[in-house]
């Protein structure tokens, strides 16, 4: 491909992208519902334009990878609701470091259990593995430990989506009467897309979702070279 045709394919799918999440944003806001979320309106289009254009994955990612990239400052921009509510957090770190523990160990044993009993093969395992860290995480530690960060990705986006949608039925079954729990269960059960839905409930619930986040993330980051060494 010619620095041209290059060029003009990252300008193509870039802008379909960032149009086609700024239409699910607004149908979303029209129409709130897990069925239209943007996370998952999004890559419906984008897959329909694919298939009528005949393109693959590879020459989308190729062409707005820039975008990927994108994702590391965006889980950094969490850290200004985070200080805001820093008083909060140095009250309940042993709690929010629990949960964070608890909350990875759980969702990794339990994606390696599932995937080891349908039968999947191993690179698959692996890319499953970290689907319950947010993106730009969860594609390092999948690199790091022999799984398909791209493939991984998708994995992320399934469960963020999925996540956000159990997470609001089940507040309302559950007695979580802090801040602190609402919050947990989303940023651990659904990463960004649970972030977005906490942020819906209220201004606490949002920085404790956004802290357990990146909590999980880097701890998961940190852990990765020795959860290698355990799964060789």
């Amino acid at each position: 491909m010619s620095l041209l045709e290059t060029i003009a394919a990252t300008a193509f799918w870039s802008v379909l992208t960032i149009a086609f999440y700024m239409i699910a944003k607004r149908l979303n806001r029209r129409f709130p519902s897990a069925l239209t979320a943007p996370l998952l309106v999004t890559p419906g289009l984008l897959i329909v334009v694919a298939l009528i254009l005949h393109q693959n994955y590879a020459g989308y990612i190729h062409a707005t990878h820039w975008l990927v990239l994108m994702l590391g400052p965006a889980t950094v921009a969490f850290a200004l609701p985070i200080y805001e509510q820093r008083a909060m957090i140095r009250r309940y770190w042993p709690v929010l470091i629990f949960g964070v523990l608890a909350g990875s160990g759980t969702a990794m044993l339990t994606a390696w259990g599932l995937a080891s009993w349908l039968g999947l093969d191993e690179s698959l395992r692996l890319s499953l593995l970290p689907r319950s860290f947010s993106t730009p995480f969860a594609m390092e530690v999948s690199e790091d430990i022999g799984g398909v960060p791209d493939l991984t990705a998708v994995f992320v986006v399934i469960t963020g989506v999925s996540g956000a949608l159990i997470g609001e039925a089940l507040i309302r079954f559950l007695p979580l009467r802090s801040a602190l729990a609402r919050g947990a269960l989303f940023g651990m059960g659904a990463h960004g897309a649970g972030v977005a839905k906490a942020t819906e409930i209220g201004q606490e619930e949002s920085s404790v979702a956004g802290l357990v986040m990146v909590l999980v993330g880097v701890v998961n980051v940190l852990a990765a070279p020795f959860l290698r060494l355990l799964l060789l």
